[in-house]
């Protein structure tokens, strides 16, 4: 394992809880159980370059997972949009698909000290919440996934830089091994933070913790800052 000097200090710490510490670390990037890096779909063609940057092809691209996983049918998918919007959504694939392309170079960094750069493509939330509306006051924003998993994020952090739900992955459809149909990219944050088979969106005035940050994991995840609370 592998993970940068800056997120700890050991000083004085319990062998134990060092120990724990360790364990937590080893099994946290947004998950738990890795997995291999899935087969590219033949019908579809990966690009190692974009905008002349090397892209890290997905077969080398690391992986995690709480629960394995999901498959979910694009056929009868809906992403649900709930909260303090102004009108509920239930979103098909195919309607996301329809939405205005987003499409960047961005690198997802885990707290184990790794990391890839990737092209990324899918809906921005602006464009999600343009349709959707959002009352005064909202603040945050939950991500719930078809494994359990959840996370959340600060709006302003959100529609400030434009983050999107991904839907390809080095042009490639995200494989049902790295989220599909869609894949938080939460740029700037830790891997945790990249919330894989999302399924509902909630929108909220309430602060949330979700299945790592109620484990005792920083909820803002900013990369290069501390992200678990012992430390």
């Amino acid at each position: 394992m592998k993970c940068t000097g800056e997120y700890f200090a050991w000083g004085g710490l319990p062998d134990r809880i060092i120990l724990s510490g360790l364990i937590i670390i080893m099994f946290v990037c947004g998950c738990v159980e890795q997995q291999q890096a899935p087969a590219v779909n033949v019908s579809d063609k990966e690009n190692l370059f974009f905008e002349g940057k090397k892209l890290t092809p997905i077969e080398e691209q690391r992986n995690n997972a709480i629960k394995g996983t999901q498959f979910i049918n694009k056929e009868t998918y809906t992403l649900q949009v709930t909260g303090m919007v102004n009108r509920s959504l239930n979103l098909s694939y195919e309607e996301l698909l329809a939405f205005p392309v987003a499409d960047r170079f961005l690198r997802m960094n885990c707290v184990e000290g790794w990391g890839f750069d990737a092209r990324w493509t899918g809906v921005t939330l602006n464009s999600i919440f343009n349709d959707s509306g959002l009352k005064p006051g909202a603040k945050n924003v939950i991500f719930y996934c078809a494994d359990g998993y959840s996370t959340s994020l600060e709006l302003d952090y959100l529609t400030g830089n434009d983050i999107m739900l991904a839907y390809r992955l080095n042009n490639v459809t995200l494989p049902p091994e790295r989220g599909f149909p869609l894949q938080l990219v939460a740029e700037g944050r830790y891997g945790y933070k990249w919330a894989k088979w999302i399924t509902h969106i909630e929108v909220t005035d309430q602060p949330y913790e979700g299945f790592w940050e109620s484990r005792g994991y920083s909820n803002t995840a900013k990369v290069g800052e501390r992200a678990f609370g012992i430390f």
